[in-house]
């Protein structure tokens, strides 16, 4: 079947004819809202919730960029969707300059505390907590990096007036805004939030559960924007705020180890971006410490030695063979660049991708890949960490075709569960391995004071063959961050498809683990030809968000994950 035709119909297809794609039963959070693929000519906002593309779009209508629209959107999601980012989080940002054609990342992630050490994840006996045990209360909180973050872009690429930015996130915050299904979906899941302030914001005073429909204000977010907009990100690292963060980790029933000199110390990086061509395009993404950009550009790497995908089981096939490979050397090797050595120039070598790509064998699965050796890596162990899926994408491409992805987060759903001055913190250094050595050889993502924890969040840009801009796209989902986005991107590139068909195709790959397949999207023929060539499969409930622009003719063309509720807007 020609690698232009949708995907939807070559994969139904090549399983014996009938359609394979029903819409999904509805998921805990927020279910399957089918969506159209939106045009605008001059600008676009994706993102999680309407009420924060709008503010994005408005930034944009009053002449801001894209970086303006950004910081209006994340302030507005700490608010909408607080169990997925905010201030009391991280993220990478990748900045596109239309007019200087310069491509530019940030590395808002995270770090350690000073006081920390690779134990932090171990009980008295040496052995690793089991993982809410070490998420919920004040051990797994980082030092936040958002604030920052998001003030350091508009000091570079900023427009309008940085309070002016707040002001539609404090109007809400004061007014009130009105819980979504996936929100009160969350809220139920959690249970108990083990902290007195996040369970009263959260719940009635009955100990019930918010619902979909009522009214929620947060007054103490409101005050902390009215800060942050007055006195910029000082006003969150130092004083009361600071004061109030320390306090609430290190007071928190699993006390954490921050101080108000970790809050005073913490500095935004840029990051050099990790680029690399597939077929006729140039694909960019963020670097270590989030692993995300160069395991999707070793998967394209290596799925380039073969025909582009159309569909069918071999197709498949060898997309999660390449997924396996990968993520096997991304558990080995990628970390804080800061803190290891990350053998990148290596791991994108061509040389050495060929010769992983020769491993894949057309009818029967690897199971479990082992990492290789790319060109100048050291001796390190393979970590796991459990990256969860609680995160939010912003993609926004301004008038002048400036343009931003960022993927933020606070790690778990509602982070560490712990709610300050009307924002939640992360448990980021969970993002760690808990163990940190294997036979004697110490583990790159171990935990260390100071360092960030690595992550799969993976921002992207995709730039034709002269150059222009092309694609806009990232997504929530832990570590099948870099398996959502690497199937969008196959799906415009190789297939054809438009930005939304893309977005809705199946969820599926291997983190080097068993074969996932999205659950009730029709793929039960497509796991047993995959288990015929040794795979062994599981049924995912795969709740991805990803948000994407695309280049069509003069304008763009958005699309937002059915997955959850956001939207693509603008004019």
């Amino acid at each position: 079947m020609s690698a232009s035709r949708p995907l939807l119909l070559a994969l139904a297809l090549a399983l014996g004819g009938a359609p394979a794609f029903a819409a999904p039963a509805p998921e805990a959070a927020s279910g399957w809202t089918a969506k159209q693929a939106v045009h605008r000519r001059e600008y676009m906002v994706v993102a999680a919730h309407p009420l924060a593309v709008a503010a994005g779009q408005a930034m944009l209508a009053r002449g801001g960029s894209a970086v303006d629209a950004a910081i209006a959107t994340q302030l507005v999601l700490n608010l909408v969707e607080p169990q997925s980012s905010g201030l009391g989080g991280g993220a990478f940002l990748l900045h596109w300059d239309a007019g200087r054609r310069t491509l530019s990342t940030l590395d808002g992630r995270e770090t350690a505390p000073a006081a920390v050490d690779e134990r932090l994840f171990l009980d008295a006996d040496g052995q690793p907590l089991g993982f809410m045990a070490a998420v919920i209360g004040g051990r797994s909180v980082g030092v936040p990096g958002t604030p920052r973050l998001l003030e350091a872009a508009h000091r570079r690429w900023g427009r309008l007036p940085w309070a002016e930015l707040f002001v539609p996130a404090i109007r809400l915050a004061r007014e009130g805004f009105i819980v979504t299904p996936r929100l009160a979906g969350a809220i139920a899941a959690a249970g108990d939030f083990g902290n007195a302030a996040a369970q009263a914001y959260f719940h009635h005073a009955d100990g019930t559960p918010l619902r979909a429909g009522e009214r929620l204000v947060n007054a103490p977010l409101a005050a902390t924007l009215e800060h942050l907009a007055a006195q910029g990100a000082d006003a969150y690292y130092r004083g009361e705020i600071a004061a109030d963060i320390v306090r609430t980790v290190q007071a928190a029933a699993n006390p954490g180890r921050l101080s108000a000199a970790d809050l005073a110390a913490y500095t935004v990086r840029e990051r050099a971006p990790v680029c690399a061509p597939y077929r006729r395009w140039r694909v960019c993404g963020m670097g270590a410490p989030s692993s995300g950009g160069i395991t999707l550009l070793q998967m394209l790497g290596m799925l380039e030695h073969f025909p582009p995908g159309d569909g069918s089981v071999d197709a498949v096939h060898r997309y999660t063979e390449a997924g396996r490979l990968a993520y096997a050397d991304r558990n080995r090797y990628i970390a804080d660049p800061d803190f290891v050595s990350v053998p990148l120039a290596g791991l994108l070598d061509p040389a050495y991708l060929a010769a992983r790509a020769a491993l894949i064998r057309p009818e029967r699965s690897l199971g479990t890949a082992a990492a290789g050796t790319p060109p100048g890596a050291q001796a390190a162990a393979s970590g796991r960490a459990a990256d969860l899926p609680s995160t939010s994408q912003i993609s926004i491409v301004d008038r002048d075709g400036n343009a931003v992805s960022m993927t933020t987060t606070i790690e778990n759903g509602f982070g560490s569960r712990l709610l300050v001055d009307g924002f939640l913190l992360n448990n980021e250094l969970t993002d760690f391995s808990f163990v940190p050595s294997v036979d004697g050889v110490a583990v790159a993502n171990r935990v260390e004071a100071g360092k960030r924890p690595r992550s799969s969040m993976a921002p992207t840009l995709v730039f034709d063959a002269d150059g222009r801009l092309s694609l806009v796209l990232g997504s929530p989902g832990g570590s099948a961050i870099i398996n959502y986005v690497a199937k969008t991107l196959l799906g415009v590139l190789d297939c054809g498809l438009d930005m939304q068909q893309a977005i809705d195709l199946p969820n599926l790959g291997s983190r080097n683990g068993p074969t996932e397949l999205e659950a009730g999207r029709g793929l039960e023929a497509l796991g047993e030809a995959l288990r015929a060539r040794g795979h062994t499969v599981r049924f995912v409930e795969f709740n991805s968000g990803t948000h994407a622009i695309r280049r069509v003719g003069d304008g763009w063309e958005g699309g937002a994950d059915p997955r959850r509720e956001g939207i693509a807007a603008g004019e």
